[in-house]
């Protein structure tokens, strides 16, 4: 009779690459912009910097050659609109899902059920510092509480998404992460999970995770100062318009939390359509120009082709050149138009 009692529903456990080892083969060779990058990042949504922060890219990222094309053509839009606004590439690695579903680049980087993450990650830190030489700064959802130590070191913004902010361990997460976080409103809309996130990110934990060599450690924090709410609607509906900026704003003022605001123009504000994703930036910036200083910041769900593709792991089907396998997106034309709107806006609010 079988008496064991340990993982008896594992099927095998490998060790991993550490995060020192990965760093090795690709090192950190724009760490100076990165941290100017940062701190530029951290003046906007502080009020310092007058500029809006547009976090926009690709809902996943799953090719690196058409990650790269993209890069390229958003790098030349971001130096062109940098006077009135700041572009940062949304660059996303791992990919929360509802039931189940592709997992993301780091998870299953060959998408076809392999799960090779020792690709995955170097494939993740590649990329990111490819993009960085190219002159801009990336965005990331952090989902897995060992992967920042990977590369986190070459992101300048990121995201706590809606199924986590409630997560006491990604609070924990936030509070120790080099860069401004963005804490999501709960998928069914609540802003409040968000607010608490940001009360419990500033302030120091000490929690288990792993140091640079991969080994399992005692992590203490010193607390993130740099934290905002990101609005990106719920089951209940949108929640970008000016009611709901003056609802959050209230919250935010009740709870003695001097931060501003990030709108996503995606997901529960868009209804998922890419194509409304404009009329939710219109909105925001007709906000902006009654007026609104709340708002620091959009996101734009952005890749090379409009929409969305069907894609199952382990298709035999090609897949569209530069096109989303998971939330639709706005195509680059739509893109710049987007951003030279925002740029607009921008400058006219400073007359």
């Amino acid at each position: 009779m079988d008496t064991s009692v340990e993982n008896t529903r594992i099927l095998s456990i490998h060790p991993v690459i550490s995060p020192e080892e990965l760093k090795a083969q690709f090192p950190n060779d724009n760490s100076h912009k990165i941290s100017e990058w940062r701190k530029e990042i951290e003046d906007i949504v502080a009020g310092r910097d007058k500029r809006l922060l547009v976090v926009v890219g690709p809902c996943s990222i799953h090719d690196y050659g058409a990650a790269i094309c993209y890069a390229t053509e958003l790098s030349k839009l971001r130096q062109r609109f940098s006077s009135q606004i700041y572009v940062v590439m949304r660059v996303y690695f791992e990919k929360p899902r509802t039931t189940v579903g592709w997992k993301g680049l780091v998870n299953d980087p060959n998408l076809d059920g392999s799960y090779d993450i020792h690709a995955g990650l170097r494939l993740a830190r590649a990329l990111l510092l490819e993009i960085s030489r190219l002159g801009l700064p990336t965005a990331c959802e952090f989902l897995d509480v060992f992967t920042p130590q990977y590369y986190a070191d070459l992101v300048s913004w990121g995201a706590i998404g809606a199924r986590t902010t409630e997560s006491q361990l990604h609070r924990e997460l936030a509070s120790g992460l080099s860069m401004t976080i963005g804490f999501k409103n709960g998928t069914d809309g609540s802003v409040d999970i968000a607010t608490d996130a940001i009360q419990c990110a500033r302030e120091s934990h000490v929690f288990l995770g792993i140091d640079t060599k991969g080994q399992a450690s005692i992590v203490k924090t010193r607390g993130n100062s740099s934290l905002h709410v990101i609005l990106r609607g719920g089951v209940h509906g949108p929640n970008f318009d000016h009611v709901n900026v003056a609802a959050v704003k209230s919250l935010l003022h009740s709870k003695k939390i001097a931060t501003k605001i990030l709108i996503d123009c995606s997901h529960g504000n868009s209804g998922k359509l890419c194509k409304n994703q404009n009329l939710v930036l219109e909105s925001i910036l007709l906000q902006i120009k009654n007026g609104e200083t709340a708002i620091c910041g959009v996101m734009i769900e952005s890749n090379i082709q409009e929409g969305a593709q069907k894609f199952v792991v382990g298709q035999s089907t090609p897949l569209i050149y530069g096109k989303s396998i998971t939330d639709e997106c706005v195509n680059l034309q739509t893109t710049e138009k987007m951003l030279e709107s925002m740029a607009s806006t921008v400058a006219a609010s400073w007359q």
